[in-house]
């Protein structure tokens, strides 16, 4: 089952980047949201309890909270007018761009996939903080009064894409840490 989601994560991976590559917001957040709401929690479960698994190898630094405030910065810093205008000049900037949104990504679930009650708990908090803040970021370009980026596709590919990071990113943090919180309340481990 491990084996079959990290195949299915590494898949997602260029689907997501040609997504981004395919131009204007919407395109900018499928491929953003297939990198850290699909892509990311289907590789930190197909690598966790292995060797390369982050949590693993670096347990201090692998904290859910940590993760959350980290892909917070990147998620949030990327957005701004500057980040996306470089980024959506292609080359170096894309690559770190899209480099970066599945390293947060993985990184955060890796963090708040781990074995330990203590971690879970953590994680639940961070993965409905970042609904959160994934939820308000979508709101916020998506009812942006103008077009915030300069993209050519106008103020409706905007408001899609903002629609895309609502549903998509807002709703895959929530099933996370609600199944998270579920596990919890049952009183079970994941098994790593």
């Amino acid at each position: 089952m491990r084996r079959g989601a990290l195949l299915s994560g590494l898949l997602l991976v260029p689907a997501g980047w040609a997504a981004a590559m395919a131009g204007g917001m919407t395109g900018h957040m499928a491929g953003h949201m297939i990198a850290v709401a699909l892509a990311a929690p289907l590789l930190a479960w197909g690598l966790g309890g292995s060797r390369l698994d982050p949590a693993r190898r670096w347990p201090a630094a692998a904290t859910p909270m940590a993760a959350m405030l980290v892909e917070l910065v990147v998620v949030w810093g990327w957005h701004l007018p500057a980040a996306r205008a470089l980024a959506d000049g292609g080359g170096a900037w894309f690559v770190a761009e899209q480099g970066s949104f599945l390293a947060a990504g993985l990184w955060l679930w890796s963090a708040v996939l781990g074995t330990g009650r203590e971690r879970r708990a953590g994680g639940v908090g961070a993965l409905l903080l970042t609904s959160m803040h994934m939820t308000l970021l979508g709101a916020l370009i998506g009812l942006a009064p103008r077009t915030l980026y300069g993209h050519v596709h106008g103020i409706e590919d905007q408001q899609l894409g903002g629609v895309v990071m609502l549903m998509v990113g807002a709703g895959s943090y929530l099933i996370g840490g609600l199944a998270l919180l579920a596990t919890l309340l049952r009183g079970e481990e994941a098994r790593a």
